[in-house]
């Protein structure tokens, strides 16, 4: 792992705190959560297991749904109830952070059921905050 040069924090007016290490948004802290961002979880800055997801569940997901059981095709790691999940595409692109409602082997067994809430994903107001600053100082430089 290397050293960051250049580590910021920023907070949002809702409340939440991201975490920039050399201008990528890799954390982000909300209600005393403190989780990947989509970004962090791409680039491989933290370890969480993963659940593939089919594409019919993909646009339901970056529209904010929670994960259903039927929409999952693979769980990677072992998991319990409360957990942070990784939600990929079956691409391996990353289109959510959720938290598990159902452990790992409860969501294997089951046929349906929200198996994970749903807490930042593509495309929502964080993910468009850290976007339009990225686009803005691109646009300085």
């Amino acid at each position: 792992m290397r050293e960051a040069e250049f580590v910021e924090v920023a907070r949002t007016r809702e409340g939440v705190v991201l975490y920039y290490v050399d201008g990528v948004p890799l954390f982000l802290e909300a209600q005393d959560k403190l989780l990947p961002t989509i970004l962090g979880a791409s680039t491989g800055a933290c370890s969480l297991p993963k659940v593939s997801v089919d594409d019919g569940a993909v646009p339901h997901i970056v529209n904010g749904a929670d994960v259903m059981v039927p929409g999952i095709v693979k769980v990677e790691g072992e998991f319990t109830e409360g957990s942070l999940v990784v939600v990929v595409d079956l691409k391996g692109r990353v289109v959510a952070i959720g938290q598990a409602l159902m452990a790992s082997d409860t969501i294997l067994k089951s046929k349906k059921g929200r198996a994970i809430r749903n807490l930042h994903y593509a495309g929502d107001k964080l993910w468009r905050i850290y976007f339009e600053r990225r686009f803005l100082s691109m646009l300085k430089a």
